[in-house]
């Protein structure tokens, strides 16, 4: 959170580690911070940003599209986004302290490549000239610091998918982004139990056609997917740091925001912005490319499906078939728009700028491709250079989603970014005619008419299971009780497995807890090493069909154990809850594996 002393405005600023940020979630935050604080905090002064892990929770839209991946509506996933999300904006407001920020804007080299580049070259030789590669290489970053002197947190924008862990795992983890800001916040110090510590964050950038696998496909460099997210997320936090220490451009002046929902099926561009004759949005639509995936994540038939040169009898009959000439070269595989009972995607989207000083964030609910992204901040920065801003960052996936946006000669050939546009060839052309219209007011000085928020649908949802009606154990085994146990003794880089009798996790999501812990002893005890928050532990859940009650469950606990990891006594915990049969009510457990030693790794040979 953020006030400025010129202008008494203030803004909250969140970034979360999940795959996109719905309006759901969006709506329910606001509404919580409405109930708490009055106008405080509004929805042209809240900003919310996914990271974009695609190793995130799902379920927690209240649009079919967003919630096909878990088969429905999710209550549990739903709750812990906004409730956490509201809990994590009221520390910051109660942590407010007199604080200076400078902004930091610096290279991050190989690091993402254009995953697209046959689509990117179609964009007009001229403007690809002006620039050096296909990719944004930009970081833009803010340093805060406390009275004192001393850092207590930063962020920054930089645009890279977060899709170095693929689509075959099934844990939650916060790819390169979150491994990123946990190695930066490990370097400053962060405890998670207080609740005013440091905070780093990485946000994202117009990352709509940037892979994280330089080496093409799902190939990041690394053994496996972790340590290719680890050597993505190695490269942004060292750079992070380089500019932390290098930030001396002070931020100076007021915060100002506007914000506007806009019906983004139903926008009227005018031809300033097409280049040619007025034209129309369309409602939500999908392309057979998108059903064929990125290159980083494949998923069925090929990209490059256009109606524009059909390339084979499939698609000329896809083209053919399609009805909905507003979509132009698309050929259409399924309509998300419609009126009744509502849209299976969102239609009405919020659009925001936040400046603050000489910065100014572009928050849109959409993954803008390389190019899509330079035209926007080009044009915010025009309008807005009479205010002396001089830096534009575009903030993606913020406040709402709604796929892709392609610039117009991208979406010609449709791949997978063009195929993902929903709302037809001049999304682009809309969404820069619409910022630009919040940029004018910004500068001029007048107010914007928010217009009508998209419509509340909570009555409509109905929430999948979250878990078992109850959990049990074999006979004769108590919750907590160690299957597999650690061994008497490991070196750094070995792993660290142990198994309990347990209880399904979802049963208790641990807010502000934990399901594991490892400890080391010494002399005052046994001290925390790392948890449940940790890049080198896991927690993973297994079914067991043990007679007579087919419902118990096996709860694995791994640590990998890090290169610096101290020599000593060592054991790890695991916390959980079950739930009883007959009385429905939660009881918690608890399993501690044996004491294990870490020794010293033998010195290496001359």
């Amino acid at each position: 959170v953020i006030e400025s002393p010129c202008s008494n405005e203030r803004v909250a600023l969140v970034t979360a580690d999940l795959g996109l940020l719905t309006q759901a979630v969006h709506t329910e935050v606001l509404r919580q911070l409405r109930r708490k604080h009055g106008h405080r905090y509004r929805a042209d002064n809240v900003l919310l940003a996914a990271t974009h892990t695609h190793s995130g929770p799902g379920g927690y839209s209240h649009y079919l599209l967003y919630d096909l991946t878990i088969l429905g509506f999710s209550e549990a996933s739903f709750r812990i986004a906004a409730d956490g999300i509201v809990e994590s904006i009221e520390r910051a407001d109660a942590n407010l302290e007199e604080a200076s920020i400078r902004l930091a804007q610096g290279e991050v080299s190989d690091t993402g490549i254009n995953r697209s580049r046959e689509a990117y070259l179609q964009n007009p030789a001229a403007e690809r000239d002006r620039y050096e590669t296909d990719v944004d290489p930009l970081m833009t970053l803010l340093r805060f610091d406390g009275a004192g002197g001393g850092p207590i947190g930063m962020l920054n924008w930089y645009g890279v998918h977060a899709t170095s862990v693929g689509n075959q795992n099934r844990l939650i983890n916060g790819d390169n982004k979150g491994y990123a800001a946990y190695q930066v916040e490990r370097r400053f110090g962060t405890d998670y139990a207080q609740a005013k510590t440091f905070v780093a964050a990485f946000a994202q950038g117009a990352e709509g056609d940037v892979s994280p696998n330089i080496f093409g496909g799902t190939d990041g460099g690394g053994a496996d997917d972790y340590e290719s997210a680890a050597i993505s997320g190695g490269k942004q936090a060292a750079r992070a740091l380089e500019l932390m220490d290098s930030a001396t451009e002070p931020l100076r002046g007021p915060i100002e925001t506007r914000m506007a929902y806009v019906a983004m099926d139903e926008v009227n561009v005018a031809a300033a912005w097409t280049g040619a004759a007025p034209a129309d949005t369309c409602p939500a639509a999908i392309g057979y490319s998108m059903l064929a995936g990125a290159e980083d994540g494949r998923g069925f038939g090929r990209e490059g499906l256009s109606c524009a040169a059909p390339s084979s009898f499939a698609a000329r009959a896809a083209c053919w078939a399609t009805t909905n000439t507003c979509q132009a070269e698309k050929p259409v595989v399924f309509v998300m728009g419609g009126k009744w009972p509502h849209p299976f995607s969102p239609n009405v989207l919020p659009l925001q700028i936040v400046r603050i000083g000489q910065l100014a964030v572009v928050a849109v609910p959409f993954e803008l491709t390389t190019m899509a992204g330079r035209r926007l901040r080009e044009a915010v920065a025009r309008e807005l250079a009479p205010l002396g801003v001089t830096s534009v960052v575009s903030a993606g996936l913020a406040n709402s989603y709604a796929g892709y946006i392609a610039t117009r000669e991208e979406y010609r050939v449709q791949h997978y970014e063009g195929a993902s546009t929903h709302f037809g060839p001049w999304t682009l052309a809309a969404l820069l005619q619409e910022v630009s219209r919040l940029a004018i007011a910004m500068r001029e000085g007048q107010p914007v008419e928010i217009g009508s928020p998209p419509d509340d649908l909570t009555r409509w949802q109905v929430s999948v299971p979250g878990g078992p009606t109850h959990d049990a154990t074999p006979l004769g085994v108590e919750f907590g009780e160690v299957y597999t146990d650690a061994r008497s003794s490991y070196r750094s880089g070995e792993e660290v497995r142990v198994s309990f009798a347990g209880a399904h996790l979802a049963n208790d999501a641990r807010i502000q807890d934990t399901f594991l812990l490892v400890e080391r002893r010494d002399a005052n005890g046994w001290q925390r090493v790392a948890d449940d928050g940790a890049w080198e532990t896991a927690v993973m859940w297994e079914r067991d069909y043990c007679l007579p009650a087919l419902a118990c469950s096996t709860v694995s606990v791994v640590w990998q154990i890090p290169p610096d990891a101290e020599p000593g006594t060592y054991r790890i915990r695991h916390f959980g809850s079950w739930r009883s049969k007959w009385k429905r009510q939660l009881t918690q457990y608890e399993g501690i594996s044996s004491e294990f030693q870490i020794v010293a790794n033998a010195a290496p040979s001359s």
